[in-house]
């Protein structure tokens, strides 16, 4: 089981970027899958999930109208585009996924099993 997350890069203010996240050894289309992030001194936090099935979405409000969330599953893949960057959103991004959880605890990083290595994110203002 293995998440590869990409896309991240150096940005200006006011910039976008487009994050990826291959899965493989898994059944995509079976898990809820959750991008987290964990800036410098930090604790890691949630920045949004999709759930499977529905594909209902869930974000942190600090992201809630610059960031959207989505996923294909016949490629496996889930997205996370980011505009309108900030240098808070400066981060190693991590994606996550979980095949059982109830929905209170999408938001939750302790209810995710499967973790990418991590993608670095700098915005620079």
């Amino acid at each position: 089981v293995q998440l590869q997350a990409s896309g991240g890069g150096l940005v200006q203010a006011g910039g976008s970027l487009r994050l990826s996240c291959a899965a493989s050894g898994l059944t995509f289309s079976n898990f809820d899958m959750g991008w987290f992030r964990q800036g410098p001194g930090k604790e890691r936090e949630f920045v949004s999930a999709i759930r499977k099935y529905a594909g209902t979405t869930f974000y942190a409000d600090s992201v809630k109208g610059r960031f959207t969330i989505s996923r294909d599953n016949a490629k496996s893949t889930l997205y996370l585009q980011m505009n309108s960057l900030k240098p808070e959103d400066t981060a190693v991004y991590y994606c996550a996924g979980r095949q059982t959880g109830i929905l209170s605890t999408i938001r939750n990083v302790a209810h995710y099993n499967v973790w990418g290595q991590g993608t670095q994110v700098t915005v620079s203002s």
